[in-house]
């Protein structure tokens, strides 16, 4: 299964090679991949023996693009995008304000004919479709140039953070940064895992369907993450319902509550807006969150992701966030969310990690774990232990 799926990863990314050299990044070809690989599944869907509904207008499909060449080919494309972009649910946001990156009409039809067609994507496994789509996002997430890596947590750390988080069927599970997907795919493998669980048939449908929401600020991560979720088997049968929003996390609660957070918010200290100035020059300027249900406002943003996650927990949920060392010892607003999370939450573990896995070189990262807790006029927080990557210390 993985030589299958190491197989399929090197055949889709020798193609890359040849649109490298018109200009086309790591990052568009795989979204390019995303679009074309989804309208072709939904069209495998579609026919014997499975017969479903294809969720693509008629004249947008599969067939239509195989119908096409040349130029004509390159302005279909080109229209075809535009117009699912518009659609609702999951195939809104995989569509979402998507442009045809591929400028040569026959470098588009090989993609089309000769590589994508060529494959019965249905057929296989979800782990080998998975683990290929995988594949892809982490070879991209290697270009550091292109800036990818930031939102691709490391899988090993991933996998090792649900491990101790241990979700349980029925949960409700939520990543407000999701990037590609990296948290609610570890949780959703491991509550299918048969070793851990023996899921019936409606918290199998259940696991798929109704567990695992994510929020993502920017449309092309997104659409990676919404087509890496159908790719592993989540919501394949109702991929409407993958519950993957497209905004801002920080700009409001959202209206829900979770019972386990896992996340790794993006890199930056600083929450910023592009402001036009009296020279018509573009400058930066830092943002200050002001919303009632946080302890502080403050333009730090893992300080205000670390109040968000608070808020959207349910009571005695369960939360584990990667922050910076900034967030454990920055005075101000800092200290402000240490003493409300201390008192209203059982801020129980401290996982040091080594430098320079997310940020610079010499800057420490680590995951936070705590229970939010019911209200009451003793703080929570008893016991923190602290470990790191050489010592365990329990601190009282």
């Amino acid at each position: 299964m993985a030589e299958q799926s190491t197989q399929l990863v090197q055949k889709l990314w020798n193609y890359c090679n040849i649109l490298r050299d018109d200009g086309l990044s790591y990052g568009d070809y795989v979204e390019q991949l995303t679009f074309l690989l989804f309208l072709k599944m939904a069209d495998e869907q579609s026919r014997p023996p499975f017969k479903k509904r294809s969720p693509i207008p008629k004249g947008l499909d599969w067939a239509s693009l195989l119908a096409k060449d040349g130029d004509e080919l390159e302005i279909h494309y080109r229209h075809l995008l535009e117009t699912l972009g518009r659609e609702k649910g999951m195939l809104g946001v995989i569509f979402r304000k998507a442009q045809n990156k591929i400028q040569d009409p026959a470098k588009l039809r090989r993609l089309i004919v000769d590589l994508i067609d060529k494959e019965q994507w249905t057929s296989l496994s979800a782990d080998v479709k998975g683990d290929a789509y995988e594949g892809l996002l982490e070879k991209n997430a290697a270009d550091v140039k292109g800036g990818a890596g930031q939102y691709f947590t490391p899988r090993p750390l991933i996998s090792a953070i649900v491990d101790v988080m241990r979700p349980e069927p029925k949960m409700t599970i939520c990543d407000p940064a999701c990037g590609t997907g990296g948290f609610l795919l570890a949780a959703y493998n491991y509550l299918s895992d048969s070793t851990h669980y023996q899921l019936d048939r409606e918290q199998k449908i259940k696991l798929a369907s109704d567990t695992l929401y994510g929020v993502e600020l920017v449309d092309g991560v997104a659409r990676l993450c919404c087509m890496n979720m159908l790719l592993h088997g989540i919501s394949a049968d109702g991929a409407d319902e993958v519950a993957i929003e497209v905004r801002d996390a920080l700009g409001s609660q959202g209206g829900k509550n979770y019972e386990m957070v896992m996340t790794n918010p993006p890199f930056g200290k600083k929450s910023s807006v592009t402001i036009v100035n009296e020279k018509g020059e573009a400058e930066k300027e830092s943002l200050t969150i002001h919303r009632d249900d946080f302890w502080a406002s403050t333009s730090n943003k893992q300080l205000n992701f670390l109040q968000h996650v608070f808020t959207i927990l349910k009571q005695h949920g369960r939360a584990a966030i990667v922050v910076p060392d900034n967030v454990l010892f920055e005075g101000g607003a800092g200290e402000t969310v240490r003493r409300e999370l201390l008192k209203q939450a059982d801020v129980h573990t401290l996982l040091r990690l080594p430098t320079g896995i997310f940020y610079a070189q010499g800057v420490k990262a680590n995951v936070l774990f705590f229970d939010r807790k019911p209200a009451q006029e003793k703080a929570w927080t008893e016991n923190l232990w602290i470990y790191d990557f050489r010592t365990n210390k329990h601190f009282t």
